[in-house]
């Protein structure tokens, strides 16, 4: 099996479109996960914790996010609490996700690292 890039997210997001356009128009080879389709599961996000804080991980800004009580909120402040917090709700998850063969992660899209890492 070919080792490729693997981008998590959610395939209406814009975010992730400008990411799949720049990936094809550089010809990335990548898999997609969408998480509507395939919800992240506890293994997979103690895995992104193991490189990324949960700070970085958790997309503050999205609407998701500002929809919590503030209980819900206190409870991202720590993985035990968060992880099953993010696994219903994954539109809470930064975007994309994307995964190295190497197994670094990159959060967001950052075009430029994306390039380099390509």
């Amino acid at each position: 099996m070919e080792n490729k890039l693997t981008v998590y997210g959610i395939k209406n997001c814009d975010t992730m479109k400008k990411t799949f356009k720049l990936l094809d128009e550089h010809e990335i080879p990548y898999e997609f996960v969408d998480y509507k389709k395939t919800p992240p599961t506890t293994a997979l996000l103690e895995g992104f914790l193991e490189k990324v804080t949960l700070d970085k991980l958790v997309n503050k800004r999205g609407t998701t996010y500002r929809k919590l009580t503030d209980d819900e909120k206190a409870g991202l402040d720590e993985a035990i609490t968060a992880i099953p917090l993010l696994i219903s709700n994954s539109s809470m998850i930064k975007r994309p996700v994307m995964v190295y063969p190497d197994g670094e992660i990159l959060l967001g899209f950052q075009k430029e690292t994306i390039l380099e890492k390509k």
